[in-house]
């Protein structure tokens, strides 16, 4: 008897199925045992022969239980009931394909997209109907208007926000752009949206920048809380901020009270706006693109330099010239670019004047490339072979301006790029475009044209930007190289915080930081453990892509109403 429980028992704990049954006994010749499967409690007994109850144990499995629960297959969801939408959801959904996607608005009239609609179901019954191309218009009108008024909702509510300008010309037409950003109150996660993308007729002289601006600003009631508008290095821009800024108020106690000023009457004159002589143009305070000024050094300074160096003009000339033969000669013939590929599995980049970095992301792409395969390259293309000294004149240039390039990158950060990145990234440019001075041979003297102190000198000593950079939880005090600048900007945060009216957290705010960097970023920011771009650029790209040539007919208004209503995700919401 004790021999025959035994084997049942061995004979139970080696089937594979056993996790599905609890053993309750073994009673001479029967099993009994309960499935964790069945609902309640089902005790199933059967012969202990060895084969016998594990053949009614696994039919058990497949069949279903005395209350008609099947077991061990798996449940079929019921998709006979079709989802429905309501009509203005469905011209939402509508409105969202056509604007994210930049289609013109005839897509509305479209057969093909008119027959998938008809497979939609609208409660209440019926089929989906798109709207004709005046309904539709309309519709995005109406959209238009409701994002405006949320956008002047959620302004009121703000104390500071900032703003970009650019402007931009494609198609032989010309538009402002202008956009905000802004801290959001409750979570204190940064925001942004487009204002105006407005056509720009005439000159672009710094009166009629001024005029257009502050109408913007009149437009959504931000005039005073504008902390800076940030532009790029423009003469006519930097005339117009410094011209129409508003008056300082004098401290009474420092200035002297019979100190005369002199103003100019023509400059009075043109302050007033032309529609109505009382109104007065100010402007917000201004701040030049750090990203446009990196660029600036790397293409404008550094060209200069290498072009007024005897040792290296023509080097250079020559380099880039090879250079780019080659790069016309695969951008225009898909035999080239055939040629290249099978030799080196790599397509070669061809620089964009339009995109920063370009020029050096494309040497930088040949620099990966030997001298034999380059030799090859230019043979098989009948191009004028790149000499060893260009060859190392391109790895020099590029070793040169790669953390120029990287901190280019950086400033152009859409979401993560902060006012405090600014002076860490200038400092630490300096520090490691010092540092390659020693491995450099032709262009040991090229880091001297770099100048970076002079392009920034506006910047290096301002307080804000220090105050900025120690307060942003990534840099703290650890990008101040020296004790005696760490103690100073230590006094001043302690200062600023006496002068200023700590409120309590708001009730809900997240403190946790949703900020990650890129490996190259922390490359680039190696600390001892003791500005951005104008957004407006990037409005601009979604421009060229919206002029299309089936939409570069649309009117300047609805043209702007649709690159707003895409920049700022209004139907993604």
């Amino acid at each position: 008897m004790a021999t025959s429980r035994g084997n049942s028992k061995v004979a139970f704990s080696n089937w594979k199925h056993r996790h599905y049954f609890s053993l309750i006994e073994i009673k001479g010749k029967n099993v009994s045992v309960t499935c964790t499967l069945c609902p309640g409690k089902k005790t199933l007994s059967m012969s202990a022969s060895s084969t016998s109850h594990q053949y009614m144990l696994t039919r058990h499995l497949f069949s279903s239980d005395g209350d008609g629960a099947t077991l061990l297959k798996q449940a079929t969801l019921d998709f006979s009931g079709q989802q429905q939408v309501t009509k203005t959801e469905l011209n939402t959904l509508i409105a969202r394909y056509v604007v994210e996607n930049m289609l013109p608005l005839s897509t509305v009239v479209s057969e093909s997209f008119r027959a998938i609609l008809a497979k939609i179901p609208i409660r209440g019954g019926g089929r989906g109907v798109a709207p004709c191309r005046n309904t539709f218009a309309k519709f995005i009108d109406s959209e238009y208007e409701k994002m405006n008024v949320e956008l002047k909702t959620s302004f009121e509510e703000l104390e500071y926000i900032s703003t970009t300008a650019d402007i931009w010309t494609a198609h032989n037409k010309s538009y402002l752009g202008v956009t905000a950003h802004w801290i959001n109150p409750n979570n204190m996660e940064r925001e942004k949206a487009a204002l105006a993308c407005r056509r720009f007729k005439g000159h672009h002289t710094h009166d009629a920048i001024a005029v257009e601006l502050d109408n913007i600003h009149s437009t959504y009631g931000i005039t005073h809380k504008i902390t800076a508008t940030v532009t790029d290095n423009g003469s006519n821009f930097v005339k117009a901020f410094k011209r129409y800024q508003p008056l300082e108020e004098s401290d009474s106690e420092e200035d002297d009270e019979d100190e005369v000023t002199f103003t100019d009457i023509n400059d009075a004159l043109h302050a007033t706006d032309d529609n109505d002589g009382d109104v007065v143009i100010t402007l917000p305070p201004h701040k030049r693109c750090a990203s446009h000024t990196l660029n600036l050094i790397s293409c404008t300074d550094v060209d200069k330099w290498l072009l007024s160096k005897s040792a290296t003009k023509a080097v250079y000339r020559s380099a880039t010239a090879k250079c780019t033969a080659l790069w016309n000669k695969t951008s225009r013939s898909a035999l080239a670019t055939e040629t290249v590929d099978e030799l080196v599995s790599k397509k070669l980049l061809v620089p964009c004047t339009t995109r920063w970095n370009s020029f050096y992301d494309a040497l930088a792409r040949i620099c990966e490339i030997s001298m034999v395969d380059l030799n090859t390259i230019s043979s098989k293309l009948g191009l004028t072979a790149i000499t060893e000294r260009e060859h190392q004149f391109l790895k020099e240039y590029c070793t040169a301006m790669k953390p120029l390039t990287v901190a280019l990158d950086i400033l152009q950060g859409e979401d993560n790029c902060f006012h405090g990145t600014l002076l860490p990234t200038i400092e630490t440019l300096m520090l490691k475009t010092e540092a390659l001075k020693s491995g450099l041979q032709i262009l040991r003297d090229l880091l001297d044209a770099i100048a970076i102190k002079t392009r920034f000198a506006d910047v290096l000593g301002n307080e804000e930007a220090i105050l900025a950079a120690v307060t942003l939880p990534k840099f703290k005090l650890r990008w101040l190289w020296s004790q005696e600048l760490k103690d100073k900007a230590k006094a001043s945060l302690l200062a600023e915080c006496r002068r200023i009216v700590l409120e309590e957290p708001l009730p809900g705010t997240s403190t946790s930081s949703h900020h990650t960097d890129s490996a190259k970023e922390n490359d680039f920011f190696s600390f001892e453990e003791d500005e951005e771009e104008t957004s407006s650029s990037r409005l601009f790209s979604l421009g060229k892509l919206v002029f299309s040539p089936k939409r570069n007919r649309l009117s300047d208004k609805r043209f702007e109403k649709l690159l707003l209503l895409r920049y700022n995700h209004w139907f993604s919401c």
